[in-house]
């Protein structure tokens, strides 16, 4: 038997990508209502600013806005809430060493769906300084420069 998995993309961090350099990338569980995933599924979501912290052992992805769900009734989720993401001790321990070094943060990079699951991708980043963008863009110039030709 074989297992095939399906990945469906919602939405990606374009920003982090020029904002950051990413060092390690992890995979981690998003706990959320009902009404945030059926958001999801209609791609309602925007994690341009969003940021990962842990706290008391946990991860928590901070700032990520998850549109209110426009079918929803009274029980409908708070788009700006922290939500909890699932990640076992030993990456959170990781996690957390790497961040200890100065200048990096927890950025999350993209969400998707996993056969029928929510899934983030984080990554662990260090700021860009301004050179490094604009050596960025003369890269990212080039190279569309070439494939035209």
């Amino acid at each position: 038997m074989t297992d095939t998995v399906k990945i469906k993309l919602i939405t990606t961090n374009r920003k982090a990508n020029f904002e950051y350099l990413i060092l390690n990338k992890f995979e981690a569980g998003i706990v959320l209502t009902g009404t945030e995933v059926k958001s999801l599924r209609d791609a309602k979501v925007n994690i341009q600013d969003a940021y990962g912290r842990i706290k008391n052992d946990e991860v928590w992805l901070i700032n990520s806005n998850i549109n209110e769900y426009k079918f929803g009734n009274i029980n409908n989720h708070e788009p700006l809430r922290n939500r909890k993401l699932l990640l076992n001790k030993r990456e959170i321990r990781k996690i957390k060493q790497e961040l200890q070094e100065k200048g990096l943060t927890l950025v999350p990079l993209k969400i998707y769906f996993k056969n029928s699951l929510v899934k983030i991708e984080l990554g662990i980043a260090k700021g860009k300084k301004l050179y490094d963008k604009r050596e960025s863009i003369k890269k990212r110039e080039t190279e569309r420069k070439l494939n035209r030709l």
